[in-house]
């Protein structure tokens, strides 16, 4: 009998040593961070002294995306005028998070806001906020206007976790969110 045991024993520890060696492995994947729901985005303008009144519009779409159409309000702009931009970033859904903004600010390194102004619109946007590396982020800018134009600026802001360098755009990563605002220069 104890002939009859020696081989399953052998068997049984070998597979306990397999299961032991694969359980601690380091191939196991990273945790997924799961993207938060943005459902607001607001630029605040103040033009420089002398320049006429603040500035702000809205991207709001509360049921987020494949729902009801977001609302969007114009950025109405003086010709020839120097902006100071700030952007804030939010879920306004029923059991939204809020203000997203400090969080996209803390995790600067992972976060970048793209603005892209079709030609014909006579405005120049520069991103004035950096993160721990010295990269942009986009949630603070300056925006310069020159002649009377109009057309529809892009504002995307981008998920880039180790992704986010020097030669980093609007096509690495995932978007959190996309919205067009309507420019008018008058």
């Amino acid at each position: 009998m104890k002939r009859l045991l020696r081989p399953y024993l052998a068997l049984l520890m070998m597979g306990s040593l397999m299961f032991t060696t694969t359980a601690c492995s380091d191939d196991d994947p990273e945790p997924v961070e799961e993207q938060e729901l943005i459902t607001t985005l607001t630029i605040n303008l103040q033009p420089e002294a002398g320049k006429g009144q603040p500035v702000s519009a809205t991207f709001s779409d509360p049921d987020g995306p494949g729902g009801s159409d977001p609302t969007v309000s114009t950025l109405n702009l003086v010709p020839n005028t120097t902006y100071t931009a700030t952007i804030t970033v939010s879920d306004d859904s029923p059991n939204g998070a809020g203000n997203l903004t400090p969080e996209i600010e803390a995790e600067g390194d992972e976060h970048e806001l793209f603005y892209t102004v079709p030609s014909g619109l006579n405005l120049t946007v520069s991103k004035t906020d950096l993160d721990k590396n010295n990269r942009p982020i986009g949630l603070e800018a300056t925006f310069v206007t020159g002649a009377a134009s109009s057309g529809t600026m892009k504002v995307t802001l981008k998920h880039q976790p180790g992704l986010k360098g020097n030669t980093s755009d609007i096509t690495k990563g995932e978007t959190d969110v996309e919205a067009d605002f309507p420019v008018v220069i008058q």
